[in-house]
């Protein structure tokens, strides 16, 4: 609950130190099984505990879990953490109304800088935060984005770019136009906001889109047609993108983390 957390605590440049937004609602249905998504196991871990080591490790003082399908038992995973709070969804609207769930954690506190990122990314790495954060504070940003470029973008949000070159969007597989399905250039859903601009931006979008669902990847459009900075880092290695749908691809997730994990080992670091 809000009034367990304790004060935001400041950074080395005395700025409100990063939160994070983690959402961790949804079922899975692809994976098989009657466990959270984000519960699955990659290198002996629950993947979302991978998400949470990353926030830590880039300087994150708060994390918000947004739960929902069996929330009780993402608790029960996380509950050894600290500086943890929970926040239900209580039904699946989309990534922009879970996010929203955590917007009261966040009231009569200073504006900061928030991640939001999903909790099935056990491939996040702390370094890409902190690139991320790095560029959104460098560049007075409202909302920064970290994206890749990968050769098949099946499944992924397009970046559409303006002719010089400018972000303009996050189009959706689903509601992008044939020459939009095209661009290569994906959003891994690793945000940073101001958290102000986020909350405000929540409240302005819609659902009106194929899925019928209220969609984070709105928002730093709608802040950049309001002429807020919207900042976008090329910052994602193409391995950091896959995504975990099915059994398959979570053995090939484990194996990547088990390996970073054991040269991690190796180099003493």
């Amino acid at each position: 609950m809000a009034n367990d957390m304790p004060d935001i605590s400041l950074d080395k440049d005395n700025r409100p130190a990063p939160a994070a937004i983690i959402l961790a609602a949804g079922k899975g249905t692809r994976m098989g099984g009657d466990l959270p998504k984000v519960l699955h196991e990659t290198a002996d871990a629950p993947m979302v505990k991978w998400v949470v080591k990353a926030c830590k490790d880039a300087g994150v003082k708060k994390c918000v879990i947004v739960v929902g399908y069996k929330s009780e038992l993402v608790k029960e995973a996380l509950a050894g953490e600290e500086d943890i709070a929970f926040v239900e969804q209580t039904e699946q609207l989309g990534t922009g109304h879970a996010t929203q769930m955590a917007q009261p954690e966040f009231e009569n506190e200073p504006v900061t800088d928030i991640f939001v990122l999903a909790g099935d990314g056990p491939l996040i790495r702390s370094k890409t935060l902190a690139r991320l954060l790095e560029v959104h504070r460098r560049r007075k940003a409202s909302s920064t984005l970290a994206t890749a470029v990968i050769e098949d973008p099946s499944g992924y949000g397009r970046v559409v770019r303006t002719p010089n070159g400018e972000f303009d969007a996050i189009v959706e597989q689903k509601d992008a136009t044939e020459e939009q399905l095209k661009i290569n250039e994906v959003n891994p859903s690793y945000y940073c906001f101001r958290s102000d601009a986020l909350f405000a931006g929540l409240s302005e979008t819609d659902n009106k889109n194929k899925q019928g669902e209220y969609y984070l990847t709105d928002v730093p459009g709608l802040l950049k047609k309001q002429g807020q900075t919207v900042a976008v880092v090329d910052a994602v290695p193409a391995e950091d993108v896959l995504s975990i749908n099915t059994q398959e691809q979570l053995k090939m997730v484990d194996e990547i983390l088990r390996n970073r994990i054991s040269q991690t080992t190796v180099s003493g670091g």
